[in-house]
């Protein structure tokens, strides 16, 4: 599977983004999808997941209320919706595939096999 992260950007603090993360091959749409992020002189972080039905989704709490993922299986897309921009969001944003027709959100690093390049954030205050 191959993964291509966009939509980032510039924006002021208290504004909306919308990443996208498109998939290549037939099968992409039977991954578990999730976004991650790594700040500068941090460590690569869980955003949000999603199972590859989209019926099951999980957040990182310090997301939670103001991102929103979701996918297309016919576009094979995933998208992540973030409102509500903090300077703290600021950071590359990552898009990654788990497992195949997993019933759980896939939430750490280790449940991921597949990383597309990232797509930097920036949130100015």
């Amino acid at each position: 599977v191959q993964l291509q992260a966009s939509g980032g950007g510039l924006v002021q603090a208290g504004g909306s983004l919308r990443l996208s993360c498109a998939g290549s091959g037939r099968t992409s749409s039977t991954y578990g999808m999730g976004w991650f992020r790594q700040a500068p002189g941090l460590e690569r972080e869980f955003v949000a997941g999603i199972t590859w039905t989209g019926g099951s989704t999980y957040y990182a709490d310090s997301v939670k209320g103001r991102f929103t993922i979701s996918r297309d299986n016919a576009k094979n897309t995933v998208f992540l919706q973030m409102n509500s921009l903090r300077p703290e969001d600021t950071a590359v944003y990552y898009c990654a595939a788990g497992a195949r027709f997993g019933r759980l959100v896939p939430q750490i690093l280790a449940d991921y096999s597949y990383w597309g390049k990232g797509t930097l954030v920036t949130v100015s205050s």
